[in-house]
């Protein structure tokens, strides 16, 4: 079963920060980092957590100000990946987006992340620009966006 929830109080931020170090290796972001990231929650920060057998095994990370929300994360652990549970994650964000009065959602992600484009573009967002060499390995980032009012 796929549970989507807030995080409890800041008590979740080690357990984020697992699932980034597993998910983005040398790129993922510190407890730290995650924690401040929670501390934005819910003024310009809505985060949930997917929660597999009681523990951390995805996050999202939505930033929102003024009319454009901003994908921050999405991570699921790859031992559960393909049960639907980044999907869940996205929508949730999309949702919130929507609910806040956001005009558009845009993200990054890697151009070789297969899995995550199929994602973001089954949701409907559509190509916007590419950031050569954006990641510290030299990828490449495209820029996707989705419009959420026409």
């Amino acid at each position: 079963m796929i549970r989507v929830e807030p995080p409890r109080e800041g008590s979740d931020a080690a357990r984020v920060a697992d699932v980034e170090a597993v998910c983005f290796g040398a790129e993922g972001w510190s407890e730290a980092a995650v924690r401040a990231e929670l501390d934005g929650v819910p003024d310009t920060r809505h985060v949930l957590l997917w929660l597999a057998r009681g523990e951390v095994a995805g996050w999202a990370d939505l930033m929102v100000v003024g009319d454009v929300a901003e994908v921050m994360r999405l991570a699921v652990l790859p031992s559960g990946r393909g049960a639907g549970a980044g999907r869940a994650l996205l929508r949730g964000l999309l949702d919130e987006a929507r609910r806040r009065g956001s005009e558009r959602v845009l993200l990054e992600v890697a151009d070789d992340n297969v899995a995550a484009l199929a994602l973001y573009r089954g949701e409907g967002f559509v190509d916007l620009s590419r950031r050569r060499a954006y990641y510290a390995d030299g990828r490449d980032a495209l820029v996707l966006a989705l419009p959420l009012t026409m």
